[in-house]
């Protein structure tokens, strides 16, 4: 596949340079021509045209389990662009598109069978400067899709080598507490939605409260995964924990359930088994979330593995009881409505840094409506931050307290 695609991003960037220096400001963002954009069944397989307002880098390839066809862009800008508008073909199941990284956008399409790529090209007109993507599919056999499928190798893209963890600025309560909090979701991925309000957006708004609630207390150092929307995968949240010495990972959530009366806040932890049936489903999407942005998922068996194996540690565990417990005596206090059911369990892929203590707090859920008017109720958010605020600081006074007993 790493072949096909440097075909692909040879032939572009010959194409760029051909053109006359006006038509090679791209400075401005690419945007979708909807009259003249579709994804339709052709043949015995799919075709994908898309118009732009300009030539852009770009990338494509498939995925497998499930199937999928991912393009990469530098970013563009889909405003006024819906599925409806796009996808008009019976042999893809669904159609994502957004922001994936700060300055680049994907496109990810479901596919209901195995279909490989047998063309894909971008042409850009000399004269305007407008461009047409087309790629077309044809059905082929699943043990040929699988062995064609998978993210090209490519620095701009991939995951930064392994880097080891920073220096941890001082023990919980000898210095300030660095906090690494976790806006679920972002770009591609919306999260859950409901009634106008999509699950990223709203953590994303508490996420950057929250910051501002605990550096205007004093003694914490704050990290956000991703202060914008922009997609970030399970596995660079947790790096990005590690590469800032995080003393705590707290993962933000308002997901919603098909079933059942969820509601209040609720906190989970990492376990191999899920405390209850709707953990285990949050759990799964969450991680399914990951798969149909387009992450390929590919070798990271071993990975994950490897980090269960830690969890053997005598050391986390506890403090992420203890810090759990310290969370919810918090938001309590803080007047704030958990659920009747607070503390849960689940393999949750993004609590799997062994060395960290690690939280998902579903902060609401927006199946619920009293929940959704907590959400974006600004008095409600306030209070809530201030119960996680008040909780990690006792957790800290009293992690460094034990830290203390456990070296004399």
């Amino acid at each position: 596949m790493s072949g096909i695609f440097r075909q692909f991003w040879l032939a572009f960037v010959l194409a760029l340079w051909a053109l006359p220096s006006q038509a090679q400001d791209l400075s401005g963002l690419a945007r979708v021509e909807i009259g003249n954009s579709q994804i339709t069944d052709h043949r015995s397989g799919l075709k994908l045209d898309l118009a732009l307002s300009q030539g852009v880098p770009y990338r494509v390839y498939t995925l497998a389990d499930p199937a999928r066809l991912v393009l990469d862009f530098r970013e563009v800008d889909w405003r006024g662009v819906t599925k409806p508008v796009l996808l008009n073909a019976d042999r893809a199941s669904d159609l994502r598109f957004g922001s994936f990284r700060p300055g680049w956008s994907r496109m990810v399409v479901d596919l209901k069978g195995p279909y490989a790529i047998s063309e894909a090209g971008m042409d850009v007109s000399p004269e305007t400067g407008k461009a047409r993507l087309s790629v077309t599919l044809t059905h082929t056999d699943p043990e040929s899709f699988a062995a064609r499928s998978g993210a090209p190798h490519d620095p701009r893209w991939d995951l930064p080598d392994p880097v080891a963890r920073a220096e941890t600025k001082g023990l919980p309560g000898a210095g300030p507490l660095v906090v690494v909090i976790d806006p679920g979701h972002g770009g591609i991925d919306p999260g859950a939605e409901r009634d106008g309000y999509s699950e990223k957006d709203l953590m994303l708004a508490f996420a950057r409260e929250l910051k501002e609630t605990l550096l205007r207390s004093g003694g914490f150092e704050v990290v956000l995964t991703r202060d914008d929307d922009s997609f970030v995968s399970l596995e660079r949240r947790v790096a990005i924990a590690h590469e800032v010495g995080a003393h705590v990972f707290l993962s933000l959530h308002a997901d919603a359930l098909a079933e059942g009366q969820a509601k209040g806040a609720t906190l989970h932890l990492l376990s191999d088994n899920a405390s209850d049936a709707a953990s285990a489903k949050l759990a799964e999407r969450h991680d399914r979330d990951d798969i149909l942005s387009g992450v390929d998922l590919t070798g990271q068996d071993d990975v994950v593995a490897g980090i269960l194996m830690d969890l053997a540690r005598q050391e986390t565990q506890p403090r992420t009881e203890r810090l759990a417990q310290a969370m919810i005596g918090g938001i309590q206090g803080a007047g704030v409505t958990m659920n009747r059911r607070p503390l849960r369990r689940a393999a949750f892929s993004v609590l799997k840094a062994a060395d960290i203590p690690s939280l998902l707090l579903e902060v609401g859920f927006l199946s619920n409506p009293r929940d959704r008017e907590n959400l974006t109720n600004k008095q409600w958010r306030i209070n809530m931050a201030s119960g996680i605020r008040d909780a990690l600081r006792a957790w800290a006074d009293e992690d460094a307290a034990l830290a203390k007993l456990v070296r004399q």
